[in-house]
């Protein structure tokens, strides 16, 4: 038994596992180049253990053990990351969270709620519900992952053009970092008390620190919930729908756009053959739900909309947090993936063609479709969804990496973001210098060493690995 083991056993007994079943569960997240990875037999290494933090100071612990032997720590929530943000080696200790689950307190008058980094996003939801409250963060991933875990990955929810993503939700964090010291942010509103340190953590993807508590601001439950939906020519025009319609000062939570392939495979029978759907929740008191129906349906009206009833909400509604295994894909010999971006109103047609048109240069390339999801004052997302199957089946990583790389230069190529939800990982690692430039990584490095000097929490991760 390694040193490593036998010190975190003294201190934390039974947490600390070694057994096969619990090391392979913990050394991966849902990242489909390490399924395709698996299926080769060549996936990820087993960590050496797996310790099921059960507190704050399970975790701090953790840390300080681990520092003190130069191990490597992987922070693991709900596992539900699709870019390779957990990724295990043999050496590695992994810091399991789902035992640091719960809720710590609930504020009705002052609409807040404090839960363990462990909760799962969907119990967490359904707790403040149950006192007529809601967090409004509806990810698609909202059963699988955890509260740390939204926040870490900085994640966005499908209810987000009205009440806003994780960063615009949460009021203070705790936080473990690398040294095992202990950071807990203040529970206000707003601060101008210097730069606010909760947004170290947004988006650092366990590499700065390990989330164990997180407070939300919450909302009451909506009065009035209504579905409408439309479908266009075009995706430009209906992309000039939604920002006339947010630019005029409606709000609806969910506005998703979809191309006309998206609308044929997802809305056959309420969308036309080549046409482009929309579809919109309105919710809110009775008497704003009512204004913005109608506004929203009189601008998309406007732009040649054609309205196409409230079933084909309710019927998105009813699948909307379906997460699709990749599995079955890869065994037949497709590699698939989602690459979700961001632009300004100017600069997503043009991202959008182009990535379309790149991706269907690829060899074998059986699908390249998007919509949009997360729309704002300023621009919009697209969520690209690629499907291709090379001729030999020893191509398929190849096929992968090169339809990344396509719709990663269209959309930096059209000036837009390269991740909008879904983070860096790995499979983005090498490219954040396109986005953020290198002084913007070299502050990064700088933020890294400052807290973890010895590259010991979730190496490999955000950042270009560094050599172990």
């Amino acid at each position: 038994m390694s040193d490593v083991v036998e010190r975190l056993r003294e201190a934390l007994g039974e947490r600390v596992r070694t057994d096969e079943a619990a090391r392979r569960a913990h050394r991966r997240d849902w990242w489909v180049l390490s399924e395709l990875q698996d299926l080769e037999g060549r996936g990820p290494a087993l960590p050496r253990a797996v310790v099921e933090a059960a507190s704050t100071q399970d975790v701090s612990r953790t840390l300080v053990i681990c520092r003190e032997l130069g191990v490597p720590v992987v922070p693991f929530g709900g596992g539900s990351g699709v870019c390779g943000g957990i990724r295990s080696e043999a050496g590695d200790v992994v810091l399991a969270l789902r035992g640091l689950a719960g809720l710590v307190d609930l504020d009705d008058r002052n609409l807040t709620a404090t839960f363990r980094a462990g909760t799962n996003g969907l119990a967490a939801e359904q707790e403040v519900q149950r006192h007529g409250l809601t967090i409004g963060h509806w990810p698609q991933s909202i059963a699988l992952a955890s509260v740390g875990g939204l926040v870490a990955t900085r994640s966005a929810g499908q209810y987000s053009t009205a009440y806003g993503n994780v960063e615009d939700l949460i009021l203070d964090l705790e936080v473990v970092l690398p040294a095992g010291s202990i950071l807990r942010t203040r529970r206000t509103p707003r601060a101008s008390a210097g730069p606010d340190l909760r947004q170290l953590f947004l988006g650092s993807e366990g590499t700065l620190g390990v989330i164990t508590e997180v407070t939300f601001s919450l909302r009451p439950l909506p009065e009035a919930s209504r579905g409408q939906a439309f479908h266009f020519a075009d995706l430009e025009t209906g992309v000039d729908a939604i920002r006339r319609v947010l630019r005029d000062g409606f709000r609806p939570p969910v506005v998703r756009l979809y191309d006309a392939p998206e609308s044929g495979r997802n809305f056959a029978g309420h969308c036309p053959e080549g046409r482009c759907f929309l579809i919109l929740l309105h919710e809110g008191p009775e008497e704003l739900v009512a204004a913005e129906l109608a506004g929203v349906a009189r601008r998309c009206g406007q732009l040649g909309g054609e309205p196409a009833g409230s079933e084909a909400v309710d019927h998105w509604l009813a699948h909307r947090n379906r997460v699709p295994g990749f599995g079955v894909f890869l065994e037949k010999g497709i590699v698939l993936d989602t690459i979700e971006v961001a632009a300004t109103w100017d600069r997503v047609v043009p991202l959008y063609r182009a990535a379309v048109d790149s991706l269907q240069q690829v060899e074998g390339i059986l699908n390249a479709t998007a919509h949009t999801s997360h729309s704002y004052r300023s621009g919009t997302n697209l969520y690209f969804t690629f499907l291709a199957r090379p001729a030999r089946r020893e191509q398929m990583e190849a096929t992968y990496h090169e339809c990344w790389r396509r719709v990663l230069d269209a959309t930096l190529g059209a000036g837009g973001g390269i991740a909008h939800h879904h983070g860096i990982g790995r499979v983005r690692a090498a490219r954040l210098a396109d986005e953020i430039g290198t002084t913007g990584v070299d502050l990064l490095r700088a933020v890294k060493r400052a807290l973890d000097p010895g590259d010991l929490l979730n190496p490999g991760t955000l950042l270009p690995p560094v050599a172990r």
